[in-house]
């Protein structure tokens, strides 16, 4: 698995620390499967983004490839302070942030953090249907210590789905039943 992500340029461009509390994660929706581009063109204009990636086989009737798909169809992640959103907005396909009552909401920092360690560790994700309901673990042990989420078990296994409360979307990831722990 792999991600399109932007840190910080170079060093003198770093935001002060006082800069740095204002900075907070958003969700951005594009436009269907312009999730890519739109990363592109938020690492040119350089802010700090997150596009997790996974890999799949997509078959035709002559040929199969093995492509990248957006982790979450439509939606690009940005570190900003709000009132640098316009610099997003005016990015073509960006349709618009994930808001509610009219207001850009923010992420919460956790949820970010657990997607990055999910993929530093190069553990394999897949979208899953969205749950709400279920047993509540957490990872005691592995590449994603720490990992929260409602664990599924199935013939082939376990596997942890982590949501993201506020885009209603989830993602599982395969592991090890005896490295979790109740909630």
């Amino acid at each position: 698995m792999k991600n399109l992500e932007c840190e910080y340029p170079l060093a003198a461009t770093v935001p002060a620390p006082e800069e740095t509390a204002l900075l907070k994660w958003y969700a951005v929706y594009t436009c269907v499967r312009h999730e890519k581009r739109v990363a592109e063109q938020l690492q040119q204009r350089q802010l700090p983004s997150f596009l997790p990636l996974y890999r799949a086989i997509h078959r035709w009737k002559d040929r199969k490839k093995e492509v990248e798909l957006a982790l979450f169809p439509g939606y690009v992640f940005v570190q900003l302070a709000l009132e640098n959103r316009l610099r997003v907005l005016q990015i073509p396909r960006v349709v618009h942030l994930v808001s509610f009552q009219g207001k850009p909401a923010p992420l919460p920092q956790e949820e970010i953090d657990t997607l990055r360690q999910g993929i530093t560790a190069r553990v394999h994700m897949e979208p899953h249907p969205y749950l709400q309901a279920g047993r509540r673990v957490r990872v005691r042990s592995g590449p994603v210590a720490g990992l929260e989420g409602i664990l599924l078990r199935r013939k082939e296994g376990a596997r942890l789905v982590v949501s993201i409360e506020m885009l209603m979307r989830s993602v599982a990831v395969e592991i090890d039943e005896a490295d979790v722990e109740p909630c």
